[in-house]
């Protein structure tokens, strides 16, 4: 059978007693006598120490909280940009294109060479034809972003009076993370 264990209250009396303050401060008078000075100078320092390592860690709280709460605000704060990138068209495109502006423009000779697209004529007297061919390869294709790397007009240019070279690339807009 198991013991039943009992709290005795009468025990407990003993200690909050009437007396039991003065017995207290007896005890804590004479604690010196029995336990030397040199060990409650020790004890003395190492409760010293626990509380300015406590009041330290404290501090070192409430300065990590107030970084905390910074850090907070600026990230709230950051603006979220896109990122532009560049791609080549397909190939397989501009070569289309090719086709159709040498059926459109007959006095114009124009070159695919990758992502750059280039038209040429013999005379001056074709500038009109010439330009409706850039302005075409401007207007170009769905999300194609056009850049004249090359210009040449008149006789500084050699056997073609007119000269272009375009490059041609796409865009897209990247969500920033």
């Amino acid at each position: 059978m198991a013991k039943k264990s009992k709290f005795d209250i009468n025990s407990l009396k003993r200690y909050l007693g009437a007396n039991s303050s003065r017995d207290l401060n007896q005890f804590l008078e004479t604690v010196p006598e029995h336990v030397g000075r040199v060990s409650l100078i020790a004890a003395g320092i190492a409760w010293g120490a626990a509380a300015a390592l406590g009041l330290y860690t404290i501090m070192q709280t409430q300065d990590l909280t107030t970084m905390r709460t910074e850090l907070q605000n600026a990230e709230a704060v950051k603006l979220s940009v896109p990122t532009i990138k560049k791609t080549d068209v397909a190939t397989s495109d501009l070569k289309n294109y090719e086709d159709t502006a040498k059926e459109i423009y007959k006095n114009l000779s124009i070159r695919v060479n990758g992502n750059k697209i280039t038209v040429t004529a013999s005379t001056t007297a074709n500038y009109a034809e010439f330009r409706e061919a850039l302005g075409h390869i401007l207007a170009g294709g769905k999300g194609w972003q056009v850049d004249l790397t090359d210009l040449c007009v008149g006789r500084e240019c050699g056997n073609n009076k007119l000269s272009a070279t375009l490059e041609v690339n796409k865009i897209t807009v990247e969500k920033a993370s």
